[in-house]
This record gives C-alpha cells, sequence and structure tokens, in this order.
C-alpha cells in the first residue's frame, strides 16, 4: 500500500508540472506567433538606421574649361560628353547622414575645330583657328557626405521608398592631358608619333621646362602635378526597389584648383623655346587647318627661327593668349547608381 500511494504522489506531481509546461509553451508559441506577424526585418548588430552598402554607376563625363565653344564659365559641348565607372561604399550613420567613398574611372575630352564657330567673328573665329584638343583619363578618389532630404525613421528593411539628397566633398584624381599628334611636323617632316595620343604635361607646351626670358609672359611658369584635388558638390534622388536593392541618379560637379585639364592655360611661347619637334607640333596646331594654310600662302603669316606661325598664334607675345590662367578647369560628372545593401537578416525561428 505504501508504495502505491508514492506511486500515485509521483503521478499527481509529474501531470500537475505538465500542464504547467503545456501553458507556459502555450503562452510562449502566442507570444512568439505575435513576433512572426509584426516582423519587419532587421540587420544584425543593429536597432535603427545604421548600415553598409556598396554600388555601381555609369557615369557620363563633360569638361568646362579653355577648349570649351564660347568663353562662358559654364560652356560646354554635350556632343564630347564621355562615359565612365565608378565603384562606392556607404555607410549610413543615422536617419539622414551617410558616408560614401567612390572610385571613378572616366574620361574629358575637347576640341576647338569641333566645338568653335568660325563664323562667329567676336569669340569662335579665335577658338577655331587655335585647333587646341585633348582628351584627360581621370582616375578620381573620394568621399562626401551625403544629406538626405526625407527622414528614415526605420530600419533598412523598412527605409523610406524615394528621397533626394544633396552632398559635398573632397577628391583627389589623377590628370593626364593628351593630344593626338598630327601626321607631320611643323616643318613637314613625318612624326614618328602620329596618330598616337601623346602625354601632354611631359611636352611642356607652355614652357614649363624652357628657360623662358624674363621678359616673356610666361616667365616663371612652373609644370603642373599629376595629382589634383577637387571639391564634389551636388544632387540626386535615391529609389528603393526592394528590401536591399536602391536606385539612385545624381548631378554633380567637380571644382578642381587647376587649369590644366586640358593642358592650356597661358600664353603662347616661342616654338624654338621648346626641346622637340613634338613638343612644337603639340603646341601650335593652327597650320593643320586649310583655312589658316590659305592665309599663311597669301602672306598673313608671322616667320622666326625657322618656323611660319599665323599671326597672334605659336609665338611669344603679351596678347599671343592661349588660354584664361584665371579661371579653374571644372567638370561635372552624371551618375545612375545602383546599390546593395549588406547584412543578414534575422529569420524567425520555428523550432
Amino acid at each position: 500500500m505504501r508504495r502505491l500511494f508514492f506511486v500515485l504522489v509521483a503521478l499527481f506531481w509529474v501531470g500537475l508540472a505538465g500542464e504547467s509546461m503545456a501553458q507556459f509553451n502555450r503562452k510562449a508559441i502566442k507570444k512568439g506567433n505575435t513576433k512572426i506577424a509584426s516582423f519587419r526585418g532587421s540587420k544584425s548588430s543593429f536597432k535603427s538606421k545604421v548600415y553598409n552598402s556598396i554600388g555601381f554607376s555609369v557615369n557620363a563625363l563633360n569638361y568646362y574649361g579653355d577648349l570649351a565653344p564660347a568663353p562662358k564659365r559654364l560652356s560646354t559641348d554635350i556632343s564630347f560628353t564621355r562615359p565612365g565607372f565608378a565603384f562606392s561604399v556607404t555607410h549610413r550613420f543615422g536617419p539622414r547622414y551617410s558616408l560614401m567613398g567612390q572610385f571613378m574611372f572616366g574620361t574629358l575630352r575637347g576640341s576647338d575645330a569641333e566645338s568653335a564657330k568660325p563664323d562667329d567673328l567676336d569669340n569662335g573665329i579665335y577658338r577655331y583657328q587655335r585647333n587646341l584638343s585633348f582628351r584627360n583619363q581621370i582616375k578620381e578618389l573620394s568621399l562626401v557626405a551625403v544629406f538626405d532630404l526625407f527622414e528614415n525613421t526605420g530600419t533598412y528593411m523598412s527605409r523610406v521608398r524615394w528621397t533626394p539628397y544633396v552632398f559635398l566633398g573632397v577628391a583627389g584624381f589623377i590628370s593626364n592631358p593628351q593630344g593626338k599628334a598630327p601626321e607631320r611636323d611643323l616643318n613637314g617632316n613625318p612624326l614618328p608619333e602620329a596618330g598616337d595620343w601623346v602625354n601632354l604635361r611631359k611636352l611642356g607646351t607652355e614652357g614649363q621646362y624652357a628657360d623662358l626670358p624674363t621678359t616673356a609672359a610666361n616667365h616663371g611658369i612652373k609644370p603642373y602635378k599629376a595629382v589634383q584635388v577637387a571639391i564634389p558638390f551636388g544632387i540626386g534622388a535615391r529609389f528603393k526597389i526592394n528590401e536591399v536593392f536602391d536606385i539612385a541618379a545624381d548631378l554633380s560637379f567637380r571644382y578642381t584648383f587647376t587649369d590644366y585639364l586640358d593642358d592650356v592655360s597661358q600664353n603662347f611661347v616661342d616654338l624654338t623655346e621648346l626641346d622637340s619637334e613634338l613638343a612644337r607640333a603639340m603646341s601650335y596646331r593652327s597650320s593643320e587647318l586649310p583655312e589658316v594654310q590659305q592665309k599663311i600662302a597669301q602672306g598673313n603669316a608671322f616667320s622666326y627661327g625657322g618656323y611660319t606661325v599665323l599671326p597672334g598664334y605659336g609665338h611669344e607675345h603679351p596678347d599671343n593668349v592661349r588660354g584664361n590662367k584665371n579661371d579653374r578647369d571644372i567638370y561635372m560628372v552624371t551618375s545612375v547608381r545602383l546599390t546593395y545593401i549588406l547584412g543578414n537578416i534575422h529569420r524567425a525561428k520555428f523550432r
């Protein structure tokens, strides 16, 4: 009997404990179902608005400088728009603020003969007769602060559907202006580099490596550097595609601290001051134009040191301006960027 009594007591307590555990499990399941019903997704180690993302953009680059169609500050030739590509990493700090680092590669182009209007006797004819051209393959590394106009008050999963934004930052870039060498030098002899894109910086087309006399307009000119600094700033809009992808479009300008994106800034120098036929051919290109050749054949020419040039071009004089050294060059970047948000989403557990 005593053994039977202890068995019955034990069964009673086991049943009581089982009922208590069942009630606890029902409460836990109910609570879990509530969480699942209200699940919106979140990022590991983050509980509000901070996340990282990576992006790839396709860009269009335009140049503003001395080889623009007109002397206006923001004159450019849209036909010389060139493509570029960029990779970016962005860290969002909160509801409105982000910091984006980006590497971009793109090309700038300009040409007097194709942009200037030779029938414009006030300005275009002089640019056309100058006949300079260039390309510059820019490699840029930038860091910009981005400010969203619409606040993101939730996690990245529940971010706003779209928002306009503005940005401002700093950039370093490698500038390498190049020109396509003509078939012949200024004496009519074939150039070994004919048809090639040659680096202009090392040629010193404005006398950077020459010992110019103190009376020369470009006396004291220094070689410009390949590594330059710019201030990027602009506006854009970003759109949410789904939980992890955004697409954005923005328009920005790079204000540079150089006037040599195009290898053009100051005055012409005497061709005899340059140390190679290639440098002379790339410094003065007016005589390549049929119209200029006709003027020279008619006696409208200036000769010195064995070279015959169009008056006002290709020789030193304070009035023989090759570019405008008082204005810095600018380039514009139009971008379409696809962004992927990094991170793992917490998933509901059913076991």
